[in-house]
């Protein structure tokens, strides 16, 4: 087995090679030993009719100028740009963002969620599919983040976001790493991954799943409430975030 080399950008890499009509298969490495192979490189290009259905239904919440976080390959952020919004897609990825451009995306930048700040402007809408809640890390990280967000943004302005229920059936394996948690006084959803993709992988990461009780517990006192909860027929699922009070 080849020796891993510690690489900032496993999954931009990997998206190149897609993209180039070469095989590429992302690695979702957890802390405990389990492997997930299941990332499927070929929806991050697909089109709005392949999408899910849950999908298709946030998505008319966006309104007016967009930021998209976490916006991979553009999937979202291209559809939303075809149809006349100002959209700003963001990734930590540099070669994400690369796909984007070339793909046509006008504005993407290399920047990570704890990067947002106002010199990005205002934004009515922001938008963070592909469970990219789970950028959040964790619950006082998805408190700061959103009460940043809330200064980005006017009254009227949505977060539309996507997450899996942990909680969902979620198998044997990761019970023990839910009960786990538990013990470390961790969220139950919140895990500890990196990417790895051929002899590249990321630093070891947070990344937070939660259930829909749990998005309201996390999001109460930041500025913004959960209005409505977009399921799915599996245990993934959107909500919109609005302004409270």
């Amino acid at each position: 087995m080849p020796k891993v080399r510690h690489r900032s950008d496993p999954f931009g890499a990997a998206l190149k090679d897609h993209m180039a009509g070469e095989f590429a298969q992302v690695m979702v490495e957890r802390d405990d030993g389990y492997v997930d192979t299941s990332l499927n490189l070929a929806t991050y290009f697909d089109t709005v009719r392949k999408w899910p259905a849950h999908q298709r239904t946030a998505l008319r919440y966006v309104r007016g100028r967009v930021l998209d976080i976490g916006c991979g390959a553009g999937r979202h952020a291209l559809h939303l740009q075809h149809r006349g919004h100002d959209v700003v897609g963001i990734d930590s990825s540099p070669g994400a963002v690369a796909v984007c451009r070339e793909r046509g995306l006008e504005k993407a930048r290399v920047l990570s969620i704890t990067g947002l700040s106002r010199f990005l402007g205002g934004f009515d809408s922001i938008l963070m599919f592909g469970n990219n809640f789970g950028l959040f890390a964790g619950p006082r990280r998805a408190a700061w983040l959103l009460k940043k967000m809330a200064g980005m943004t006017g009254n009227e302005a949505r977060v539309i976001v996507e997450t899996v229920d942990p909680h969902d059936s979620p198998g044997e394996i990761h019970l023990r790493y839910q009960a786990a948690n538990r013990k470390k006084g961790r969220m139950p959803g919140q895990a500890r991954i990196r990417l790895r993709y051929r002899d590249h992988a990321t630093s070891w990461f947070d990344y937070l799943l939660v259930s829909p009780r749990e998005m309201q517990e996390i999001v109460s006192g930041t500025g913004w409430e959960v209005t409505r909860t977009i399921p799915s027929a599996g245990p993934q699922y959107a909500a919109v975030l609005e302004k409270s009070g």
